[in-house]
């Protein structure tokens, strides 16, 4: 695929923000038998992918705005568009040796998220879309599956952790949904869940609870890969809401039926 100059942008920095953090994960491996353990340095490793993103994409364009999961937002002189990033989504997996976490960075112009690149540089798989220019995973282009059939059909999603408030309500979704379909996975990334609806190994996808960085570079991932997204409670927008659905185009009203049923 062809890209725009920041859709180009995107990929080096995305690239450049996974080699650091691979380093820096077979580092963590060699931590886990330590007594101090592995998490202030996944801090660091997160926090340096960061700054390497800030550093590309704001040099680059130093106009735009700003959202960072450790960086927080920042303003830009045009307010039309806005960097969302996410260095290491799935933090808890590089902390436990886990290869599976990914960099997200997301373009968003007037309150659209117009293109996305998911990094999984473990696996060396980069995720990329533009609005209106179609899904890719390095040179392959992404389809969302086509089953059609909820009880063939696998699903992801986040379980909330550490007494979260939205655990009861997830809880209750798996329990109206599990009797129905083929199984339900919780792999720990949301960036990666929705990369891998977009790629057809997931039908669907949904979390409640997640911020703008975990999805926003994977909804147009989907989207231009032939799926629909939207929000868990209609009405409000995904960005804004933190709760999400993603699914193909057989079974995303299904699945939508299911997860907005009143509690």
């Amino acid at each position: 695929m062809q890209g725009s100059a920041n859709l180009n942008l995107m990929i080096k920095a995305a690239r450049k923000a996974g080699r650091s953090l691979v380093k820096d994960f077979r580092e963590v491996e060699n931590l886990q038998v330590s007594s101090k353990g592995p998490g202030d340095f996944v801090t660091k490793a997160d926090r340096e992918a960061e700054r390497i993103i800030m550093e590309e994409l704001r040099g680059a364009r130093p106009s735009y705005g700003w959202l960072g999961e450790e960086t927080g937002e920042a303003a830009g002189e045009d307010p039309t568009r806005r960097w969302i990033v996410d260095p290491l989504d799935g933090t808890t997996n590089f902390l436990h040796g886990l290869p599976h976490w990914a960099v997200s960075i997301a373009l968003e112009h007037k309150g659209e998220v117009v293109a996305g690149v998911v990094f999984d540089a473990a696996k060396d798989e980069l995720y990329y879309a533009e609005k209106g220019l179609g899904a890719f995973v390095n040179e392959s282009r992404l389809r969302v599956s086509g089953r059609r059939n909820m009880i063939e059909a696998i699903f992801a999603t986040g379980v909330p952790f550490g007494g979260k408030s939205t655990l009861p309500a997830t809880l209750q979704d798996l329990a109206r949904l599990m009797p129905v379909c083929a199984g339900v996975r919780r792999f720990g990334s949301a960036a990666l869940d929705l990369a891998y609806v977009a790629a057809g190994r997931y039908d669907g996808y949904w979390e409640r609870g997640i911020q703008p960085w975990d999805m926003a570079a994977g909804l147009i991932l989907v989207k231009e890969a032939g799926g629909f997204v939207g929000p868990v409670r209609e009405g409000r927008g995904i960005l804004e809401s933190g709760a999400v659905i993603a699914g193909n185009a057989q079974l995303f009203e299904p699945l939508c039926k299911i997860l907005r049923q009143p509690a």
